[in-house]
């Protein structure tokens, strides 16, 4: 090889080494410094995406087990008002035993009624004051209290909703109601004609004719039915999500997105949420004026939901405002009520308990579930110091010998100045 000065191929080999070097020793005292492996997308592009999604994961998760004590909270507020009306209606029995019997005169019957009243006073007054967050507790509503969890994700969340019957001396407890468990979805395809295949993909500005008819059932079994009238779907959309219906919303999505079996993946059309057992929604001559017929897709997209259903005819719960205890018989007649209400007040405080119970079950699940995401992140972004305090030796000796290797690099250049001598 020749001998010249024109380029130090030694010192500049020795330098690219060392910058790398000085490179990967940043590196390793960053991961040391800040504890994690993964500082920057250069780092680990695919690892940082995933840490990341399980960081949201456990933040969500986090505050589901938070949202599910709040819950039980609620739960246990209305649990000490029932208990404290089983606590009255039990007095209540006393005095309707104590009258019926035929010892008492008048002006005893008189007293003993006074204060049988004033209990049902004091239960209709625990009906409405009692409070959660200043919001009333026993409020009757088909709506019920939605209590939701999960991680973030649409498949990974869920919705319980808690019913709160009215309480007072005329709707003593509730009975005869289940708890369902449902996905209810319904893809609302607009322009599918007779013979089941797309005549043309479904736009918001499709023209309607007809509607949905919307059915709310009630507790007592009274129903409210609404059909809607728009002509357009996105206007459809828009009056659906307006009227409020108890746990229905409706967005505008493809079949596919929706897992619809039977449609075009790509025909776009309403998807309707309902998490609400007592709503029933049915086509009322809806149509698409482009295909003259739209249809009702059943699907399981929508978000998990635990739910309180009526029974069919509505709830049964006791009346105690036309009794009294004026008499030996309006005082045995008073008993049997009291008997009754007593029973609907532990039916309703037993769904009550079951879902504190079905809550806090949850709420562990939450909590399980966000202990072990942490620990798999933790897995993939914690740096590992044996092995980065390994190379963070292994580049500090690497930079000396490069520093030492640039110097000799340097210095043997300089022996072609002896043959100028």
């Amino acid at each position: 090889m020749a001998l010249g000065v024109l380029n130090n191929l030694s010192a500049i080999y020795a330098e690219h080494n060392l910058n790398n070097t000085n490179a990967s020793l940043q590196n390793v005292l960053q991961q040391l410094s800040s504890g994690s492996r993964i500082n920057s997308g250069a780092d680990d592009a695919a690892g940082l995406s995933l840490v990341n999604g399980l960081g949201a994961n456990s933040k969500a998760l986090t505050q589901s087990a938070t949202n599910a004590m709040e819950g039980v909270g609620l739960l246990q507020v209305a649990d000490g008002a029932l208990s404290q009306v089983t606590n009255l209606l039990n007095r209540a029995i006393t005095l309707a035993t104590e009258a019926s019997n035929g010892t008492l005169n008048a002006s005893q019957a008189v007293a003993a009624d006074q204060e049988y009243q004033s209990i049902l006073s004091e239960i209709n007054n625990i009906g409405s004051t009692t409070t959660y967050n200043q919001n009333q507790v026993f409020t009757g509503s088909v709506a019920g209290v939605a209590i939701y969890t999960g991680d973030s994700s649409s498949v990974g969340a869920s919705i319980s909703s808690l019913f709160f019957a009215t309480l007072s001396s005329s709707s003593l407890g509730d009975t005869g109601g289940s708890i369902q468990q449902n996905r209810n979805g319904l893809f609302v395809d607009l322009t599918k004609d007779l013979a089941g295949s797309v005549s043309t993909l479904g736009k918001t500005t499709d023209t309607l004719t007809g509607g949905l008819k919307f059915t709310v059932t009630g507790p007592t079994g009274a129903q409210n039915s609404y059909t809607t009238t728009s002509t357009n779907a996105g206007a459809l959309m828009a009056e659906i999500n307006a009227k409020n219906f108890p746990g229905v919303t409706a967005t505008w999505v493809t079949a596919g997105a929706v897992g619809v079996n039977g449609v075009a993946s790509a025909d776009a059309g309403i998807q309707i949420t309902n998490t609400n057992p007592n709503v029933a929604i049915v086509n009322a001559a809806l149509a698409d004026t482009t295909s003259t017929v739209a249809s009702l897709n059943a699907n399981t997209a929508s978000t998990t939901a635990i739910s309180y259903k009526f029974a069919a005819g509505g709830d049964s719960s006791a009346n105690l405002n036309a009794t009294d205890l004026l008499s030996t018989s309006d005082a045995q007649s008073a008993l049997l009520m009291l008997n009754a209400a007593v029973a609907d007040v532990s039916s309703q405080d037993g769904y009550i308990g079951a879902q504190i119970n079905t809550l806090n079950a949850i709420s562990q699940v939450m909590s399980t579930q966000q202990e072990n995401i942490v620990s798999a992140q933790n897995a993939i972004q914690a740096t590992d110091y044996a092995s980065a305090t390994s190379a963070m030796s292994k580049y500090q000796i690497l930079s000396q010998t490069g520093i030492a290797a640039l110097a000799q690099a340097n210095s043997a250049q300089q022996e072609v100045t002896k043959l100028l001598q």
